[in-house]
């Protein structure tokens, strides 16, 4: 009998308890949703291309009653998560009756002009277009990049920001040809880099090339400084600069050398020795001949005639394309 009466007020308690809370949700249904808490999620450099009055728009039409019980949490986390601008979000009702909305919003690593079309793309590799409301600083790459390259040159994008000297001088990336050029604030040269492995060596090549011989040189005498091979630096030089056949007299522990050959080369060697003086052109050696004058009745001034024979040393056209190898030991 003990037993029984246990059992028969258990029920009674759980029948009691279920109808309180049926209760309690049926009025806390029917309640009005106090207030709407949207909180972006921001890193060191904030973004804002989410706006809190579009996201309590999309709460409005998902909730027009105002009711707790009618608001549609999945269906409108679905929505706002489908926002391109929009990484992840997560919606959910605390006690009080307050819904919160927690975004986490997409954070560009470059911006890229793509067929004549810009847009965003995050650390993940995924496309987002461009705000109207809000532009985020960021490096603009061009060129036609493939989708598959995105991680890679958002790593790239990376290391530049990291590194003091890579973010001085390389203000943008630009595809041509399957070779990938770093635009430089410096000068109008650019930064041939080839494909997009061993980036670290070959920035620290340019960073070589730059503090042993660029630093004493005008950066405008350089159209393209290529770091693409292997051991060697290859620049090509602007034929607008006039200084251009100038021989880089202070710097030190380099070598010139100039071959021949149907276009001019320097090939550079980060030695000791000063660099060798250009040897300087024969002067002209002149023949003449001298004839004596004649007898004639009347009398008259003898004349002379003279022959000069001229040698000139051939010079090459420097209307041709010129280019300087560096090789770095």
């Amino acid at each position: 009998m003990k037993n029984k009466w246990r059992i028969l007020k258990i029920l009674v308690t759980v029948i009691l308890f279920g109808f309180l809370l049926s209760f309690s949700l049926k009025r806390f249904n029917n309640a009005k949703m106090e207030n709407v808490s949207i909180n972006m999620n921001q890193t060191k450099t904030p973004v804002y291309f989410v706006d809190e009055k579009d996201i309590k728009d999309l709460v409005k039409q998902f909730n027009p009653t105002k009711k707790i019980g009618d608001v549609k949490i999945p269906e409108l986390e679905k929505k706002i998560n489908e926002i391109p601008f929009v990484d992840s979000a997560n919606v959910y009702m605390n006690l009080n009756g307050n819904l919160n909305v927690d975004i986490k919003q997409r954070i560009p690593i470059f911006r890229l002009n793509k067929n004549g079309k810009d847009f965003y793309v995050d650390e993940k590799g995924v496309e987002f277009p461009i705000s109207r409301n809000f532009s985020y600083p960021c490096m603009l790459v061009m060129g036609d990049v493939d989708a598959s390259e995105y991680q890679e040159l958002g790593q790239l994008v990376e290391k530049i920001d990291k590194d003091d000297f890579s973010k001085k001088y390389f203000i943008g990336i630009k595809k041509e040809k399957n070779n990938y050029n770093l635009l430089t604030s410096d000068g109008n040269y650019k930064v041939e880099i080839g494909d997009l492995e061993n980036i670290d060596f070959k920035v620290k090549g340019f960073k070589t090339f730059v503090e042993k011989y660029l630093v004493y040189q005008n950066p405008n005498k350089y159209k393209k400084i290529s770091v693409k091979y292997n051991n060697q630096i290859v620049t090509t030089l602007n034929p607008y600069f006039k200084e251009n056949d100038s021989i880089l007299r202070n710097a030190p522990k380099i070598e010139l050398k100039l071959e021949d050959g149907s276009q001019k080369t320097e090939v550079i060697k980060a030695e000791t020795k000063k660099p060798e003086p250009k040897p300087e052109p024969k002067k002209s050696e002149f023949k003449k001949e001298t004839s004596k004058p004649k007898k004639v009745e009347k009398k008259s001034e003898p004349k002379k005639s003279t022959e000069k024979k001229k040698e000139t040393s051939s010079k090459s056209s420097s209307d041709k394309k010129k280019k300087a190898k560096v090789v770095v030991e």
